[in-house]
């Protein structure tokens, strides 16, 4: 786990708000990487795992929001979210104390490993209390992060993911064309209901359907073969670079290792998780305030959700067989990929669509040209990597998943275009700040 050294000074001010010096951004980073630490302990999938930053990034925007008052409430904006509370006028409030509160709250909601959660959550209020915040002043902020956090939390309870996890499992179809269980564990087809999830921009998880994928053949010639052929040489003839490429960018939280009978899981970041890393880094690196980095949390954190539910939508409609199994019965049998496939149908790429999207998200609010080093997967036992803007990172991204032997190169290039789409819809249909001239 990164540790960060926090000292907090709270400070009154003429507009009631108790600042934590000039701004105390690693407060909301520390918080959001906690919640990742146990997205990643609790073997979360990707697309549960985005809901989850989704909602708790909300939640931190909601409340920090208040440190800037350019900044204005997503209520309206996203889907369902009809109502956020107001802070008490003419009261102190120390606002980065409620995002805290706010984002914990409902991270610890939505995760399994709470007792974990509550042991971080204990250390850093602990932090703040020896600060000398005033009493009243904390108990304040406390309360505001919490009815923050019920009125996310309620928005959150309606948007069908209780429903759909009764909802029953993917059921496996004799076609050739379509998806089978992968080895080495074989594992049911993750969250095949994930389109039955409300969006928090795009109108359905059909507004943004992206082109099929290329026609199913088994003939030697075909377009179809051709595509798989591509997988099978490039996994044969891999360089070096290729392969550090492909395991930088796996991010693959279902990884198993079989030793004998005995079968144990590798836990990693989910791809959404590395996705919001970046947005920490890049925050760091500009020296973002504390308000500004929740504002950019929560354009990323949007931008995965919906690109999730967008792309999960187009996955169990083709229901494309992967790489992996197209390969070992038509090309070669002995082959295989260089990373462990993960347990859903292949058309589109999952990483493509959401990285895309993110990094749209982060072009949106950082520019085109911002230079960052990615150390996101140090502590997973890789180096770190370099870019020059986000959508370089996010073609190495997409294009990783062929030099694992995961996906056909259009899942890929179909995929990037779609979460492209979605991320720049999304920049257009809500905005964070407002317009120069309005009071609104």
């Amino acid at each position: 786990m990164i540790l960060f050294v926090l000292l907090i000074a709270c400070n009154s001010t003429d507009d009631g708000k108790w600042r934590a010096g000039a701004s105390n951004p690693a407060f909301l980073h520390r918080s959001i990487k906690a919640i990742t630490d146990r997205i990643v302990h609790d073997i979360f999938s990707p697309p549960v795992a985005s809901r989850i930053y989704a909602y708790s990034s909300v939640a931190a925007y909601e409340a920090a929001r208040h440190l800037d008052p350019q900044l204005i409430s997503l209520t309206d904006q996203l889907n369902g979210l009809t109502y956020m509370p107001a802070p008490e006028q003419g009261q102190n409030y120390c606002f980065e104390l409620a995002s805290v509160q706010a984002t914990l709250k409902v991270g610890r909601t939505l995760i399994f490993s709470e007792k974990e959660l509550d042991k971080f959550y204990d250390e850093i209020m602990r932090e703040i209390r020896e600060t000398g915040i005033p009493k009243d002043v904390f108990n304040r902020s406390i309360a505001f992060g919490d009815t923050i956090a019920k009125s996310v939390l309620a928005w959150a309870s309606k948007d069908n993911y209780k429903q759909s996890r009764s909802f029953p499992k993917y059921t496996i179809l004799s076609d050739p064309a379509t998806w089978k269980p992968t080895p080495p564990a074989y594992m049911d087809a993750v969250e095949p209901h994930w389109n039955k999830i409300r969006p928090f921009v795009l109108d359905s998880a059909q507004q943004f359907r992206p082109a099929p994928p290329v026609p199913f053949s088994i003939k030697k010639g075909s377009d179809f073969y051709k595509i798989a052929e591509e997988v099978y040489l490039t996994r044969v003839n891999l360089t070096e670079q290729q392969e550090e490429i492909a395991r930088f960018w796996d991010c693959n939280p279902f990884v198993m290792n079989v030793n004998g009978h005995v079968m144990f899981a590798n836990k990693k970041i989910s791809p959404g998780g590395h996705w919001m890393n970046i947005t920490r880094v890049t925050c760091e690196k500009k020296k973002i305030d504390f308000a500004g980095s929740s504002e950019a949390y929560a354009h990323v954190a949007v931008s995965l959700i919906d690109a999730f539910i967008s792309c999960w939508d187009e996955k169990y409609r083709s229901r494309l067989i992967r790489p992996e199994n197209y390969i070992n019965q038509y090309i070669d049998e002995d082959w295989l990929p260089l990373l462990q496939t993960p347990p859903f149908p292949e058309h589109t790429s999952g990483h493509s669509t959401i990285s895309g999207s993110a990094a749209t998200a982060l072009t949106f609010v950082f520019g085109d040209t911002f230079s960052y080093t990615d150390s996101t997967e140090v502590e997973y036992g890789m180096g770190a990597r370099s870019f020059t803007s986000f959508q370089q990172a996010a073609d190495e991204a997409s294009i990783s998943r062929l030099y694992g032997g995961i996906h056909y190169r259009p899942a890929l290039e179909i995929g990037l275009a779609s979460g492209r789409k979605i991320g720049e819809y999304i920049n257009n249909k809500i905005a964070t700040r407002r317009k120069v001239g309005s009071n609104n």
